[in-house]
């Protein structure tokens, strides 16, 4: 058996694993269509749902406490980076849940990609794939190699998991990149969900087809395509 790290988009593109982080990180990619993008607030009314029982169910544990923020931390860790210190998108969703603090409304798709984000606690990368150019990688980074995050100053990617196209980094599982986010003319979205090298692949299929019933149902999303690498395959 062999490990198939690449896989073809619907329009043609190729999203590969790179060689030096195939070992360590599983990743679900989604790809939707006819997406829809405004001021719609139902995912993040039933995010805010959600709430009450996060906070009941994690009440008084450290972060390195919570069992399933366990995969986004290994997945950090396997890449020399302090969870503590550089935090999974996810985590910090789910701290300022539990602080009680509200969460950003922004639009219908960001809304649904927290709600996603807080039904499995993993970080998730979500891009209009219209501004994502050519091939897609999720490799280390080399030393340099950054990206202007969404909000926020550079994301710097040396010696750390990134995703990169043909003009240069655009993701991570810390920060989405200004370049591609998604706004309100995005009809083509892009999703990366990130887990540790030893995720249940069965659960991050799982975790791929929640994703597309959220966008479904909050963003009249059509889900055309989703696999899991790497994953297992014969010559």
């Amino acid at each position: 058996m062999i490990r198939v790290r690449e896989c073809r988009l619907p329009d043609g593109r190729i999203f590969e694993v790179g060689e030096d982080a195939a070992d360590r990180i599983l990743c679900g990619v989604v790809v939707m269509q006819d997406v829809r993008v405004d001021g719609s607030e139902g995912a993040a009314e039933e995010t805010a749902a959600l709430a009450p029982g996060l906070r009941d169910r994690y009440r008084g544990l450290q972060p390195s406490e919570i069992p399933a923020l366990a995969p986004a931390r290994a997945l950090y860790k396997a890449f020399g980076m302090d969870p503590s210190r550089h935090r999974p998108s996810s985590e910090a969703l789910l701290r300022r849940v539990l602080k009680g603090d509200d969460l950003y409304r922004i639009n219908s798709a960001v809304d649904s990609c927290n709600l996603a984000s807080l039904s499995f606690v993993l970080p998730i990368g979500m891009y209009d794939l219209d501004r994502v150019k050519g091939d897609v990688v999720l490799r280390v980074g080399a030393d340099g190699e950054s990206y202007p995050g969404i909000r926020k100053g550079p994301v710097n990617l040396g010696g750390r998991i990134g995703l990169f196209d043909a003009q240069g980094p655009f993701g991570s599982p810390t920060s989405d990149s200004a370049r591609t986010s998604v706004g309100e003319d995005t009809r083509a979205v892009l999703a990366v969900i990130m887990a540790d090298g030893g995720f249940d692949p069965a659960a991050m299929a799982a975790h791929t087809d929640r994703f597309g019933e959220v966008f479904a149902v909050h963003c009249g999303a059509r889900p055309v395509f989703s696999a899991v690498l790497p994953r297992g395959g014969t010559p």
